[in-house]
């Protein structure tokens, strides 16, 4: 029985001890994708694409518009029959438009997953070869903790950047003022 106790004893010291030297690291995955210059072409073809959507949309819209102005202005001199084919072909368009806008929001959001999916699945890479590298056992997203002890967590985010070749001046601040900038120009 005391030998039992014993090795017992022993395990938990043992465990006790390689727990303690156990690495654990954060990162701000969200910056890195967001940062990261593969991911300002990703948001240029998506602007295109939005642009396009925009503007097709914005076309129906304005047939629409005058075919619904025509139908008001002359439809009481038109016969039953006239008026009723111009119904439809108004709720026609009307049905367009929906269907239109329906499908291009999820078309538009399947190119956007198709554009960061290699973005995303590169900054992976980089932040499993850091951790393998620094011999790190967890590599948290620190957007999901709620605590961390910056003395038993590494950051790698700065090291992840410089992997992904991220300027060191480029912060969330600056890109969002580079998209609002970009947005004014265009408007």
């Amino acid at each position: 029985m005391k030998k039992f106790i014993l090795i017992t004893a022993a395990a938990v010291i043992t465990l006790s001890a390689s727990a303690q030297n156990l690495k654990f690291a954060h990162v701000n995955f969200n910056e890195l994708v967001m940062l990261m210059p593969e991911a300002d072409s990703a948001r240029a073809q998506m602007e295109v694409s939005q642009k396009e959507a925009q503007d097709t949309y914005r076309t129906m819209v304005e047939e629409y518009q005058s075919k619904a102005q025509k139908y008001q202005q002359n439809s009481s001199t038109w016969t039953a029959a006239i008026r009723e084919s111009k119904e439809k072909e108004l709720a026609d368009i009307s049905n367009r438009i929906q269907e239109f806008d329906q499908s291009i929001q999820q078309e538009l959001q399947q190119q956007q997953n198709e554009l960061m999916a290699p973005i995303q699945q590169k900054a992976i890479e980089v932040v499993n070869n850091l951790a393998k590298a620094g011999g790190y056992i967890y590599v948290f997203e620190r957007g999901s903790l709620l605590y961390i002890d910056e003395a038993q967590s590494t950051d790698l985010t700065k090291a992840a950047r410089k992997a992904l070749n991220i300027p060191d001046g480029r912060t969330l601040e600056t890109l969002q003022q580079e998209l609002q900038a970009r947005a004014q120009m265009q408007q």
